[in-house]
């Protein structure tokens, strides 16, 4: 904890970290206030309406990350990331003054243009805040920076979500605003982190990610880190987009317990993104991320189970925590999402370290495309499988069992 604490105190760390904390903040606080904006006022009487902006909404964002990573990765790769940082915070302050106006003018057109730009700010961001650690911090510290922007991105999107939830659309523009603000703040003392590239930069979107998929998926390391790193963000946007439903349809329960299950699993991802420092003692290594995939597919089992025991008694969040079936949900999903964490940080750890520098942001940008690939294909699926009669809790124990198909992936990787 003190290490973790006197690296986060740091300039080569801390004012990364709050940057990209900030950021994905405010494009969950952004994105849930419109969605409620839209829910409760814009369309209360169309559900259908609500359901469908609500998925565009999510698709649009997702958008700019098929389109836009490979030519990120290019500017990452070939400019000052720390330059690049205080550009996308400044282009953050004019988004979200723009969307201050379309929250205001309850515009459904302009907030989800501005949601398109969001997206377009984290694509370029994304390369820069994994692709920046290595050239910032020591080889025995990089798993634990790793880990605490990966558990910090987790607890920002949740703590987004519950702000944009609670916020009236006239407070969440300008607070968005502000957060932007102190967000450029912290990236003017983020240190100058210079290009080892000199390529030129391939300016056309297609060619430029068709050159990072092509060197991620020729290097075999990068390949297998690549595949499993996005097998479980799609794992993560297919259990947090089925919170809602268990937990009112499957479970009997309210809006509280449905926000306690993505607390749970927010929370759980981070600890475990915090602690596989200290379980490898800072050498990058994936021999855990085998075991930890075992782990998740028992506590998915379990979970199956679990609800199964509860099934319509969930009740608000009093009735819920005090009954034991309850705990024992909540300990299944918090167990899957600690070692969801120790699974997947040191195969972002193999990103960083298994290219050449002047190619490292582009093996983070090909990661970020096929991340966006897996994460709209499993929604997809899940979401097929369930309007065909599936139950929620058998699709969320298929996904997570797909695991057991990595582990002779994660295998071949250098232990």
């Amino acid at each position: 904890m003190a290490v973790m604490f006197a690296l986060l105190t740091t300039r080569r760390f801390g004012p990364l970290f709050v940057t990209q904390f900030l950021g994905a903040f405010n494009d969950n606080l952004f994105k849930t206030a419109f969605i409620f904006l839209v829910a409760f006022h814009l369309r209360a009487g169309d559900p259908v309406g609500t359901a469908t902006l609500a998925t565009a909404a999510a698709g649009i964002f997702t958008l700019p990350f098929l389109l836009f990573s490979g030519l990120s990765g290019e500017i990452s790769d070939a400019r000052d990331k720390a330059m690049i940082a205080r550009g996308v915070k400044i282009a953050e302050i004019g988004f979200m003054a723009l969307g201050t106006a379309a929250l205001l003018l309850q515009s459904e057109g302009l907030c989800l243009a501005v949601i398109f730009l969001m997206g377009t700010h984290s694509t370029v961001f994304g390369p820069v805040k994994y692709a920046i650690l290595p050239q910032h911090l020591r080889e025995d510290e990089l798993l634990l920076g790793t880990g605490l922007v990966e558990g910090a991105t987790f607890v920002a999107i949740l703590l987004g979500q519950i702000a944009g939830g609670l916020l009236p659309a006239g407070l969440a523009g300008p607070i968005a605003l502000a957060v932007a603000v102190a967000g450029w703040l912290a990236s003017r003392f983020i240190p100058a982190a210079p290009p080892a590239s000199a390529v030129p930069i391939d300016w056309n979107p297609l060619t430029a990610s068709r050159r990072a998929l092509g060197e991620a998926f020729g290097n075999r390391k990068l390949r297998i880190a690549t595949v499993c790193i996005s097998w479980f963000w799609a794992l993560g946007a297919i259990y947090t987009s089925q919170f809602v439903p268990l937990a009112k349809n499957d479970l009997g329960g309210s809006e509280g317990v449905a926000t306690l299950f993505l607390a749970a699993f927010s929370i759980g991802v981070a600890a475990g993104s915090a602690m596989v420092s200290r379980l490898l003692r800072g050498h990058i290594s994936t021999r855990l991320s085998p075991w930890a995939g075992l782990v998740m597919a028992a506590a998915g089992i379990d979970l199956l189970f679990s609800e199964r025991a509860l099934h319509g008694a969930a009740g608000d969040i009093a009735m819920f925590l005090g009954d034991p079936r309850g705990w024992r949900v909540l300990a299944d999903l918090l167990v899957l999402a600690i070692a969801g964490g120790i699974f997947s940080v040191p195969l972002y750890g193999v990103l960083q370290t298994a290219t050449n520098p002047a190619g490292r942001a582009r093996a983070i940008a090909a990661n970020n495309i096929v991340n966006a690939a897996f994460q709209v294909g499993g929604v997809l699926a899940i979401g097929a499988a369930i309007s065909r009669g599936a139950s929620v809790p058998a699709v969320l124990l298929a996904a997570g069992l797909t695991v057991v198909l990595l582990i002779p992936l994660l295998r071949r990787l250098p232990r």
